[in-house]
């Protein structure tokens, strides 16, 4: 049988060595708090200085509300400027079919009076049935251009409107001094 002495100093020695295990499974202490411990307060009295002194979130919020507006301002403007579009699409459309049943109409006329004539002169009036048929297609060609020739001119004039209004609406007096520079550089 072992020695009583023996004994209790191996109890201390495991004794010892279970203590500096749990000091290692612990971990180093400051002021009696855990590393993660410190790591949570660091964060919230950042978060505080943050929020709190510095008043990030009304910086960022300022920010977002900003560009929120700007991008419905955008919105807004393209809808209106499409609205415009539909309604002058409607316009040129309407105008065209007009255009197409009157041709129509001077088509029928002109055929209408060249069987006519036809019929009560048959011999000696081919030359003047081929003329009256000439001049009614060149009226009718006539009438097809100056519609297309006067809905184009309203849709360049509608154009050069639209195009006015936006550069006088995005150009300032910058891109004017930056147009100036580049007529002086040239000369």
């Amino acid at each position: 049988m072992a020695n009583p002495a023996q004994h209790d100093m191996a109890a201390m020695e495991a004794g010892a060595h279970t203590e500096v295990a749990a000091e290692h499974a612990a971990g180093p202490e400051l002021l009696g708090l855990e590393p993660f411990q410190w790591v949570s307060i660091s964060m919230a009295t950042l978060l505080l200085i943050a929020f709190g002194v510095a008043k990030v979130h009304k910086v960022i919020a300022g920010g977002l509300d900003g560009k929120i507006s700007l991008i419905r301002q955008n919105l807004d403007e393209a809808k209106a400027l499409r609205a415009e579009a539909e309604v002058l699409r409607g316009e040129y459309a309407a105008k065209i079919a007009g255009a197409e049943k009157d041709a129509a109409a001077l088509l029928a006329n002109a055929q209408t009076e060249a069987d006519t004539i036809v019929a009560k002169a048959e011999t000696g009036a081919k030359a003047s049935i081929l003329r009256r048929q000439q001049m009614a297609a060149d009226k009718i060609a006539a009438a097809e251009r100056a519609a297309v020739d006067e809905l184009r001119a309203q849709a360049a004039r509608a154009s050069a409107a639209g195009a006015a209004a936006l550069i006088a609406d995005r150009h300032d007096a910058a891109a004017d001094k930056a147009l100036v520079d580049q007529a002086i550089a040239g000369i």
